[in-house]
């Protein structure tokens, strides 16, 4: 590594769909607890639903017919995803291999996620070394998209968010990461990643390194994508 090289002050993990590759566990909790009460759910309407705080998603389940109150479908599907994740953590190799470069270079990392801490606390058991910082669904008045989970994860940290690099997959936490200032990369998994003025958006995170990230902090944007989604 040259050893002039800008790095970021810190880098902002989401975790599901980003670092691990749990959209499935939370698609197929969210259909087991629709078919308990008879109501039809796709995998198109979980996607729909991806990134979004908990809570948001609960209130969505009621209103499609889940005949439960907000906490109680909470508490089912995080019971379910904690479960799967305990017993094999679906990490993305992209992520966990970026991951291990920002560590190995001592760069401070947080991990920033509307899954709850019971949920976090499983994956990061996983990961015990590499986040200095935690911040979960359970922990912020406004969730994604809302800039407070970033922010809050920032200011744990003592570090400028717009010295730090956010990493996302879903329109919330990408909205979420933008407004609260960080150099955001968008990497698409799921869903596409619309363009926004200084919005880096990439494929895979295969290939890139922590001199990369020193850019992205520096002004420098990555569209692998150019007009389109």
């Amino acid at each position: 590594m040259n050893e002039k090289a800008t790095l970021p002050d810190a880098v902002l993990w989401d975790m599901d769909g980003t670092l691990i590759d749990s959209e499935p566990y939370w698609i197929a909790a969210e259909t087991e607890l629709c078919r308990s009460f008879g109501v039809g759910w796709t995998h198109e309407d979980g996607l729909q639903l991806v990134g979004n705080p908990l809570l948001v998603s609960a209130q969505l389940l009621i209103e499609r017919g889940v005949d439960l109150e907000p906490d109680e479908v909470i508490t089912y599907l995080l019971g379910r995803v904690t479960a799967q994740v305990r017993e094999r953590t679906p990490w993305m190799d992209d992520a966990r291999a970026l991951l291990d470069a920002v560590v190995t270079a001592g760069i401070p990392c947080a991990l920033v996620t509307m899954s709850y801490s019971m949920l976090a606390d499983a994956f990061v058991s996983r990961a015990p070394d590499a986040f200095a910082v935690v911040v979960t669904g359970d922990q912020v008045t406004h969730g994604k998209p809302h800039p407070e989970p970033y922010l809050t994860a920032a200011d744990r940290l003592g570090v400028d968010i717009t010295r730090c690099v956010a990493i996302e997959d879903s329109p919330a936490g990408i909205g979420s990461a933008h407004a609260a200032g960080a150099a955001t990369i968008g990497v698409r998994r799921l869903i596409p990643v619309e363009k926004r003025p200084g919005l880096s958006r990439v494929s895979s995170l295969a290939g890139l390194d922590v001199e990369t990230l020193g850019r992205l902090v520096d002004g420098h944007v990555i569209d692998e994508f150019g007009a389109t989604a």
